[in-house]
């Protein structure tokens, strides 16, 4: 089969490579599925940089953790009738080598969710870390209908899938954009409002978007860049989910303020989900797609070769969407 992998961390120019190797042989509990699509994700594009050193200790890696296609053999106790089911798989390469950027990977069978006809393998390559991480921010803790809710970054992956989720439960959603594209496409998807996260009065306009009332749920790309506004706007007793503060990675906390105001802190990203809330996304995402409640964001689907741009593409941080290899 063919996969795109690196040995060593670097530029994906320089260290991608398209080989051709044997193909998995399933093993107890696991699925062999063959790959239609895979997504690169930020987080694929830190680990090929360098961001966790330790990773090539056991060897070479095939990056990205989401992708989705046909299950062609399954191991022992899992039941032969999942052999031809379309799925879609995530944690890919979580604490395992080989992800998703090869013809076949072979994957624990939980990993591999049931794919509905109503949505295309592109699609299900944009579930496992964006819709996933975003179900875990709207939800995880207690119901948001009739709540005032803050998504900033609203346009992008995880974003653009929690003001869907939000709105779906029946939130009041305010969402943050920088430039008319992506204020659309905001309110394409259900937000009641979108404010401008890079004006200097952005608290101001959060507060007019909710009509002077504060705000009660926060769903945060940028925490330390976001929190000194963040705390200027938001309820006592409410809670801020994080999934990523890569402009100030290690933001220093006003302990007192937010004691004060008695608020939670949840950081979130998909790894370390319990398992009963990563079952409940993705029963949730399965029910969505069956209806056709979810819209989704699509930037680029590149063939498996062009697998060095796509890499360039999301460390750019300039497309509106996910990029997708088809395989």
């Amino acid at each position: 089969m063919k996969i795109m992998s690196y040995k060593q961390f670097g530029a994906a120019k320089d260290v991608l490579k398209l080989q051709e190797v044997n193909k998995p042989h399933v093993q107890a509990g696991e699925v062999l599925v063959r790959l239609h699509t895979s997504a690169v994700n930020p987080s694929d594009v830190k680990k090929r940089a360098g961001a966790f050193p330790e990773l090539l200790a056991k060897g070479d890696i095939i990056p990205n953790s989401d992708g989705a296609g046909i299950i062609e053999a399954v191991g022992e106790g899992v039941s032969p009738a999942r052999v031809g089911e379309r799925v879609w798989v995530y944690q890919a390469q979580h604490g395992r080598r080989y992800g998703t950027s090869a013809e076949f990977i072979r994957i624990e069978n939980r990993r591999a969710a049931h794919l509905p006809n109503e949505a295309s393998f592109e699609v299900g390559a944009c579930l496992g870390i964006p819709a996933m991480t975003a179900h875990r921010c709207v939800h995880a803790d207690g119901p948001v209908k009739n709540k005032i809710i803050l998504i900033t970054g609203g346009a992008g992956r995880v974003g653009f899938y929690a003001i869907q989720w939000a709105k779906m439960a029946g939130a009041f959603v305010i969402a943050t954009a920088s430039n008319a594209e992506d204020r659309q496409a905001c309110l394409s998807v259900g937000a009641n409002a979108v404010v401008n996260h890079r004006a200097s009065d952005f608290a101001a306009q959060i507060l007019q978007a909710s009509g002077g009332k504060l705000i009660e749920r926060v769903v945060d790309v940028e925490f330390g860049a976001n929190l000194e506004v963040i705390l200027q706007v938001i309820k006592t007793g409410a809670v801020i989910s994080s999934y990523s503060s890569t402009q100030e990675p290690e933001p220093k906390l006003p302990f007192y303020k937010m004691m004060y105001l008695d608020l939670t802190l949840r950081c979130i990203i998909v790894y370390a989900m319990p398992e009963e809330a990563k079952n409940m996304a993705i029963n949730a995402i399965e029910n969505a797609l069956k209806q056709n409640q979810l819209c989704h964001r699509i930037a680029e689907v590149l063939p498996l070769t062009k697998a060095v741009k796509a890499h360039e593409l999301v460390e750019q941080g300039k497309v509106k969407g996910s990029v997708i290899l088809s395989i």
